[in-house]
């Protein structure tokens, strides 16, 4: 019998569920079998890696559900404003990037809106520190820009410019613009950015990559297939990538359906699905942006804001008429739909598209809703009745300034009961993915489980600043252990369509692995623990420094 090439011993073992055996072997770069350490150890002969992995938890690698890796990856390797959280660093690290960047234009992201008197910045702040170039700043989640006057300029933006579909410019008392642009208002100036060129996309696909595979995310959907939000389109680097062998990751993504746009840019869409794949790239689904976010009034809502904005209930990016004839017809052609809902009436109107295709087509594909910072409890059983997953971004679900003093004076406090709704989710039977929206927030899962089994900050998170972030947000939502293990790994392998290979610890499947630094041993666990090890196929991809597994061959 031949030898297996590798073998794990003395592990916590979570399949993902929590299991009693502590081993598992790998060969040709699948595991092999599972068991404990004196029955996978009699496996190993000359040559077999043997690695101890001290006690420690070993789960299935990682899979982000909902990420846009270009777009980080164009963060880090550019005016990275996302690993800070004050005013006065904002400005200095804009001014001493802008006086080291010879370009036409000065672009950065990442600032948080609650650094800034009211909650957002203006463009004389940006003038004073970029006075001689345009200047264009993306929000951390991406919903919107902050500009400087050269860039209004050039854009042609003044107190005439009507607000764009789905978007808004906003204004100060005399009506003249501000500098903050909000959701489609932010392609006015956006759109003449330089074109990013294709080597620079591909060096941001390739650090996302490495900087994934750190944080044990093995595999992750590329929710934005496209242009749009200020993300330029990555398909070209991911085929290379798939050419050249260099994308290691186990990959989907949605197409991007243009924003607000109706039925009858299906061929444009169904084209553009059959380029990706006859090129390798298995697309499998399109993404489409149904509303906005609470914090800025662009999600769509069942019933007005609360607060200063009383007649205001948000827009639904497409007519719901058009989004069910949208839906039924992409399902029709064999496509799940991505959607990005976030007020309660978006959500509905997601899962009405969903039950009107299912009226005409049957069962039809897998459909998900991404986000869904609220929902209308009577919503809640309609995601297992038709087969629609939550996709969750963790993180979120905590009380943050930005939430406490910016989010929930607009939507009340009836509608922050079901803020991000997990625990109802779950207990509704919804099928339950999970991502991180990175670069919005961080992309690591560990932080992300730490934040949904205790809806609180993890201890290091830099934006977390505020004492009400370390008790329990809406502590019913909560998560347990596996659940929210399974949403993280299985779940999100389900719905993206890998699962067959990858997302569980099972004989014969990819051995994609985890290897923590410790044991879990409660939900605080994962707010202590970090990756010591990232095995992809057998290999590994990523080890930490002084991590305290160990790993020989023997003879």
């Amino acid at each position: 019998m031949p030898h297996d090439d590798a073998v794990v011993c003395n592990a916590q073992l979570w399949l993902p569920a929590r299991s009693g055996l502590t081993a598992l072997a790998i060969r040709d770069g699948r595991i092999s079998a599972l068991g404990s350490d004196e029955d996978i150890l009699a496996r190993a002969g000359d040559g077999t890696e043997r690695i101890d992995a001290g006690g420690a938890a070993v789960l299935p690698g990682f899979h982000d559900a909902h990420v846009h890796p270009v777009a980080g990856g164009l963060e880090l390797l550019g005016c990275d404003l996302g690993d800070i959280h004050d005013r006065e660093d904002y400005e200095q690290r804009i001014a001493g990037f802008a006086a080291s960047c010879s370009d036409a234009w000065i672009v950065g992201s990442g600032w948080f809106g609650d650094v800034f008197p009211g909650g957002f910045p203006d463009r004389t702040l940006l003038d004073r520190l970029v006075p001689d170039r345009p200047a264009v700043f993306t929000s951390h989640d991406h919903h919107c820009v902050w500009v400087n006057s050269r860039a209004l300029e050039l854009a042609g933006i003044d107190e005439r410019t009507p607000d764009p579909h789905a978007g808004y410019i906003e204004r100060d008392e005399s009506g003249e613009a501000t500098g903050m642009l909000f959701e489609s208002a932010a392609e006015l100036v956006t759109n003449l950015l330089p074109a990013i060129d294709e080597r620079a996309v591909a060096e941001a696909l390739l650090a996302s990559q490495e900087h994934l595979l750190s944080l044990g995310v093995v595999g992750w959907h590329d929710a934005l297939l496209g242009s749009a939000l200020g993300i330029p389109d990555g398909l070209s680097a991911y085929l290379d990538a798939l050419a050249d062998g260099s994308l290691r990751g186990r990959v989907s993504g949605s197409i991007w359906w243009p924003m607000g746009a109706g039925p009858d840019r299906l061929d444009e869409v169904l084209a553009r699905v059959e380029y990706a794949r006859d090129r390798g790239f298995a697309v499998q689904s399109v993404k489409i942006m149904q509303d906005g976010m609470c914090e800025n009034c662009t999600a769509a809502l069942v019933d007005p804001y609360t607060g200063v904005h009383p007649q205001i209930s948000g827009d639904s990016v497409i007519e719901p008429g058009d989004l069910a004839d949208i839906v039924m017809r992409l399902d029709a052609a064999g496509l799940s739909v991505h959607f990005h809902g976030v007020g309660d009436r978006a959500v509905r109107e997601c899962l009405d598209a969903v039950a009107r295709a299912r009226e005409r087509n049957g069962a039809g594909r897998p459909h998900q809703i991404a986000h869904i910072d609220v929902i209308d409890p009577a919503d809640l059983p309609r995601f297992r009745q038709l087969g629609v997953t939550a996709n969750l971004q963790p993180l979120w679900a905590r009380d943050d300034q930005e939430i406490l003093e910016r989010k929930f004076p607009l939507i009340g406090p009836e509608r922050a009961r079901w803020h991000f709704a997990f625990g109802s989710l779950h207990a509704a039977g919804a099928h339950l993915a999970m991502g991180s929206d990175w670069p919005v927030t961080s992309p690591d899962p560990l932080w992300g489980l730490h934040t949904a089994c205790t809806r609180t900050a993890p201890a290091a998170d830099v934006h977390a600043l505020n004492a009400e972030s370390r008790v329990p947000a809406q502590p019913n939502e909560r998560l347990d252990i596996e659940t929210a293990l399974r949403a993280y790994t299985l779940g999100s392998a389900e719905i993206s369509g890998n699962a067959t290979d990858t997302g569980s610890l099972e004989a014969g499947k990819l051995a994609d692995l985890v290897i923590l630094t410790g044991p879990i041993d409660g939900e605080e666990s994962f707010d202590r623990l970090r990756v010591a090890r990232t095995i992809l196929g057998g290999a590994t991809v990523y080890e930490r420094p002084g991590a305290s597994s160990s790993r020989q061959s023997h003879s």
